[in-house]
C-alpha cells in the first residue's frame, strides 16, 4: 500500500458511467435495458479495468436496469467479483448527492467503483478533480460518453474526508466491444 505520510492511504474512486441504453416505448426510464452495443461494451469494460489493475474493493452501483446490467457483465468478467451495493439514491443523483454516498464507504475500502448515470457522474468527476493528467479533465469537460471510466486518486485516512479539488484524475478510458461479423 503507497501511504504519504500522515494523509492515510491511497484511494481510488473508480466512475463508471453505464453503458449504451435502449429506449423501449412505455418502458419507464429506471427500467430501460441495455441496448445491443451496451450488452457489448460492458465486458469490455470489465476487462479495461482488468488489465489496468481498476479492479475494486466494492462497487455502489444504481438501481437503474441498465446500470445494474453493466456492472453485471463487466464484473463477470473477473474472477471474483467484489460485494455490490445496489443504492437507489446513485439514480438521477447529483453530483453532491453522489458525493454524499461516496464519503458513506468504509475506510477499508481503498478502490471503490460507482456505477451510475450522466450528468451527476461527470459533474462528480469534475468537482472531485483538483488537477488530471495527460489532458483527461479536458476529455471529461468535452463529453463523458457510456461506459466511460474516470479513476481519480487522493490520499486519505476515510472517504468522509473526500472533498472537492482533492483527488488527481489519472485516466479515462471508454471501452467499447467489438461487433461479431456476420457469418
Amino acid at each position: 500500500m503507497t501511504r504519504r505520510t500522515g494523509a492515510g492511504p491511497l484511494r481510488r474512486l473508480v466512475v463508471l458511467r453505464h453503458a449504451k441504453s435502449a429506449w423501449p416505448d412505455g418502458v419507464p426510464d429506471h427500467d430501460r435495458p441495455l441496448a445491443p452495443r451496451g450488452r457489448r461494451d460492458a465486458p469490455a469494460v470489465g476487462h479495461a479495468l482488468a488489465e489496468a489493475d481498476l479492479l475494486p474493493d466494492l462497487a455502489l452501483c444504481s438501481t437503474a436496469v441498465r446500470a445494474r446490467r453493466t456492472w453485471e457483465l463487466a464484473s463477470a468478467q473477473w474472477g471474483t467479483p467484489p460485494p455490490v451495493h445496489h443504492d437507489p439514491r446513485v439514480y438521477a443523483a447529483d453530483a453532491p448527492e453522489l458525493l454524499a454516498v461516496v464519503r458513506e464507504t468504509r475506510p477499508r475500502v481503498e478502490t471503490l467503483l460507482l456505477v451510475g448515470h450522466n450528468p451527476g457522474l461527470e459533474d462528480l468527476v469534475l468537482r472531485l478533480a483538483g488537477d488530471g493528467l495527460d489532458g483527461t479533465l479536458d476529455r471529461v469537460r468535452e463529453k463523458f460518453p457510456t461506459s466511460a471510466v474516470a479513476v481519480l486518486t487522493w490520499y486519505g485516512p476515510t472517504w468522509e474526508t473526500l472533498a472537492p479539488g482533492a483527488a488527481l484524475l489519472t485516466a479515462v478510458l471508454v471501452p467499447r466491444g467489438r461487433k461479431k461479423k456476420a457469418a
